[in-house]
């Protein structure tokens, strides 16, 4: 099927005992590993690309490599741009057929965060797109957009008030996650997502998914988490069996490209099916209603 909006497969998830996994790709072979994946065990999944990606590989190529792998799949594919600061990079996802952005706008105050949110969604919407909000930042680094300091936060009240105001379609508060891997035991907040979603029916995403327990995720899942972000963990799988492979070329002096990327592929596709697993959404097939671009 074409791809289909984000909001459709969080939606869909709510009340259903699942979240949604939404994996940060590198290139078209991590978007096809990953689709087959997803189509194998009957999963709904979010590619997700970071500006990094976008940049290096073209949103053109991107999303060419995402709609054939959608439409080559039985299982709701949607293909999102994750935390973007940039309103032209913003602008150009949306305009190449993007079903979602996260407009970051973490590193803003307040006023300045809920003027430029409302603006990215009244562009989003014009098109179609839907548009997940960040305005207090989640601690950590990815692919060189944000913070390992806490700059914004904000309260329960706030945020849900800032959302409804901007018409933001998805929020990512802090739960006390991190990106990268974490380096000490997180204190996490379940418990703010229970908070934010009895004041409001605006799905929460979970981000800095790489780490937790599986008991970790099952506490998140059941507050109300219908999305969880995973980034860190599929960058280590596609480069240390690249790294491994290259080892064996190095020791036997045969070099052949096409294969280093068949273990790259098959690490893929296996992270893919381990979090589908943990997240409970194998067999929740994701089917959403239109979004496709």
């Amino acid at each position: 099927m074409p791809y289909v909006n984000t909001l459709d497969l969080v939606t869909a998830a709510k009340g259903r005992g699942y979240a949604v996994p939404a994996i940060n790709i590198v290139d078209p072979l991590t978007i096809k590993a990953v689709v087959e994946a997803a189509d194998s065990v009957g999963s709904p999944v979010i590619l997700q690309t970071s500006v990094k990606t976008v940049k290096s590989a073209g949103a053109g190529v991107l999303h060419f490599a995402a709609k054939e792998a959608a439409e080559n799949a039985s299982v709701g594919v949607s293909l999102h741009l994750d935390h973007c600061p940039d309103r032209e990079v913003i602008s150009l996802a949306i305009r190449q057929g993007w079903s979602s952005v996260l407009f970051d706008a973490s590193d803003r105050d307040l006023e300045q965060a809920r003027k430029e949110t409302a603006e990215v969604v009244a562009e989003a919407h014009a098109a179609g797109v839907t548009v997940e909000s960040e305005i207090e930042n989640i601690i950590g680094v990815e692919d060189g957009v944000g913070s390992d300091e806490s700059r914004h936060s904000y309260t329960v009240e706030q945020l849900v008030e800032v959302a409804k105001e901007t018409g933001t379609d998805l929020m990512a508060p802090q739960l006390g996650t991190a990106h990268g891997m974490y380096s000490a035991q997180p204190v996490l907040l379940p418990e703010r997502v229970e908070q934010i979603l009895a004041l409001c029916d605006i799905p929460v995403v979970l981000h800095g998914g790489t780490g937790l327990s599986n008991a970790e995720f099952d506490e998140f899942i059941a507050a109300g988490v219908t999305k969880i972000n995973i980034s860190t963990a599929l960058k280590h799988a596609y480069m240390k069996t690249a790294l491994e492979y290259l080892k064996q070329c190095e020791a036997s002096n045969k070099w052949e490209p096409v294969k280093l990327f068949e273990p790259m592929i098959a690490a893929s596709k296996e992270l893919f099916v381990s979090f589908a697993d943990i997240f409970h959404s194998a067999g929740k097939d994701g089917a959403g209603k239109g979004g496709a671009q």
